[in-house]
């Protein structure tokens, strides 16, 4: 496995040239002089000539420090903390119980199984009316059948997937049943390390990088019979659905990218390929692809899922989650995988729980003003969707967002954060062999973060600081905020502050295109914004489309 070294760049500016190495020789005032213009700031010769020693002595530093080896799971000693001042973590409520239920027989076409939700395959598999294996072989198949038109998955695990359905088979029969999961067929986003195969994280530079141990959400998954059938596709190093071997599409519209680096997750996941997927986020990357295949996605609050095993882009954004057919869906693979992993030093052991009061109790807020400006279909979709729930009697507050907050430079958090753990990645070169090399690709993000100052960094974190205290002043008056999937800047300001949110289908666009509504919930509230997604899905049916070109 590839070393790599999570450091800050910062005063690299002054010694970066056109190549990607570093440069052995030693730089002058006027080398000095000209970064200045990358950083904003002017100082005099006189005290130019006075810190050229302190720099030459920082450049000595950094080569020092890239001698030493770091490893992938290694976390910076500064760990995100999500929680404002004198925040209470809430009281452990009764773990949720799901039902499966009696009665549901084997469909005449097979096929439409692919687009059951859990409950009912549950069910088949518990009353052994059909085996794990069979359910499992049918998936296989699917992805062997329809994934060359959709490049949603990079590696088959099929003989792994055999060997966990017939030992799952043995265990039911021989009355060791472990759950709702059990002998369930699942995938997961290619940034989570399985022994044995290899874990590519969608670029060319990583495409054979084999890690010898498996990620902890993978290994709950397995102790609760769950069968993994596939690992999907990633976008090139988490970054949108284009990866080494090609570009990963919407099975609604074939033309079209299945958005976000959840790609191969939400793709495989609308096409029946799998019944359900984890997938990652940092800034859209579970949410973005939901919406565009139409599926349930939820992005759990910061730290309630561990990353050990899942490569890193922004140690503070990142959150692993399910992309499934429903709310209750991803209730169920939430259950299964979030809590406290000592391999994670954001993890915690907070409860989850499901609300007990009804939806029509619970206190609602809208975000009208970015409701009210999509003129689109987009916005006639929110808008009806906001409908549904008044005429359930839910009344809702109008309200704004923060805005008086630097948003446009809050991107260098994530960027510098991912240039510190591909440190390695750009000063080897090898970042040149990326697929995409244009001025919006991971691979220029990259080489940019070394320009980026420490104290900036340091500064927008602040600003951070503050803007989750007010946000959580805000938040904390209700259980739900619903806001429109595409407008605004509920998803950033959500990535930043550590909330959970759910992405619910909620109609199509004039092309035959999924759209969505997310509801924000506070943190470690997921149950709130899945009870209430779950209302709304069971008053419409749009959880229950399914793109007709892989409906057989």
């Amino acid at each position: 496995m590839k070393k790599i070294y999570p450091i800050i760049g910062l005063i690299t500016l002054i010694w970066a040239t056109d190549s990607c190495k570093t440069k052995e020789s030693t730089f002058n005032n006027k080398d000095i002089k000209h970064s200045e213009k990358l950083i904003g700031l002017e100082f005099s010769k006189e005290n130019i000539k006075t810190m050229h020693g302190y720099l030459e002595r920082n450049r000595s530093g950094y080569d020092s420090l890239r001698a030493y080896e770091t490893f992938n799971e290694t976390f910076p000693a500064v760990t995100f903390d999500p929680h404002p001042l004198g925040f209470q973590f809430p009281e452990k409520g009764t773990a949720p119980t799901f039902e499966i239920p009696d009665g549901v027989e084997l469909p005449e076409n097979l096929q439409d199984l692919a687009f059951y939700p859990i409950p009912k395959l549950a069910s088949l598999i518990k009353y052994q009316k059909i085996s794990s294996e069979d359910l499992t072989r049918l998936f296989i198949d699917r992805i062997k059948k329809y994934d060359g038109q959709l490049e949603a998955v990079i590696t088959l695990t099929e003989d792994l997937a055999m060997t966990q359905a017939q030992k799952a088979d043995q265990e039911i029969a021989s009355g060791n049943y472990k759950g709702i999961l059990h002998g369930i067929p699942y995938g997961v986003k290619d940034l989570m390390a399985v022994e044995g195969y290899p874990t590519t994280w969608g670029a060319e530079p990583y495409k054979d990088q084999m890690i010898d141990y498996t990620s902890t959400v993978v290994k709950k998954l397995e102790s609760q019979g769950a069968v993994l059938v596939a690992k999907l596709v990633s976008g090139s190093l988490a970054r949108g659905d284009v990866w080494f071997g090609g570009k990963t599409k919407n099975p609604w519209d074939l033309t079209q990218g299945a958005s976000g680096s959840s790609a191969g997750s939400g793709s495989a996941t609308s096409a029946g390929l799998v019944p359900f997927a984890l997938g990652t986020e940092t800034l859209g990357s579970i949410t973005a692809p939901a919406t565009r295949n139409g599926v349930t996605g939820l992005r759990p609050t910061y730290g309630r899922v561990s990353r050990y095993g899942v490569m890193a882009l922004s140690w503070s954004m990142d959150k692993v989650g399910p992309l499934a057919r429903n709310a209750e869906d991803c209730a169920i693979v939430f259950e299964a995988i979030y809590g406290k992993d000592w391999q994670d030093p954001s993890t915690n052991n907070v409860g989850f729980s499901m609300p007990k009061k009804d939806v029509k109790d619970f206190k609602v807020a809208y975000l009208k003003k970015d409701i009210d400006s999509d003129t689109t279909e987009y916005g006639d979709n929110t808008r009806a969707a906001l409908k549904v729930y008044q005429d359930l009697g839910i009344q809702m507050d109008s309200i704004e967002l923060p805005t008086n907050y630097p948003y446009s430079v809050f991107d260098i958090i994530l960027r510098a954060e991912a240039g510190a753990f591909f440190d390695d990645l750009v000063r080897s070169g090898e970042v040149d062999v990326m697929v995409e090399q244009h001025g919006g690709s991971r691979a220029n993000s990259l080489r940019q973060s070394r320009f980026i100052p420490a104290v900036e960094y340091l500064q927008a974190n602040r600003q951070r600081r503050q803007m989750i205290e007010e946000t959580n002043k805000l938040f904390q008056k209700y259980d739900v905020i619903i806001a429109p999937s595409n407008r605004g800047r509920q998803l950033f300001l959500t990535n930043l502050t550590g909330h959970p949110v759910v992405s619910v289908p909620n109609g199509f666009d004039k092309e035959g295109r999924p759209t969505s509504i997310t509801l924000i919930g506070n943190l470690y509230d997921e149950g709130s914004i899945i009870a209430f997604a779950k209302a709304y899905q069971e008053l419409t049916d749009f959880d229950e489309k399914h793109p007709p070109k892989f409906v057989d």
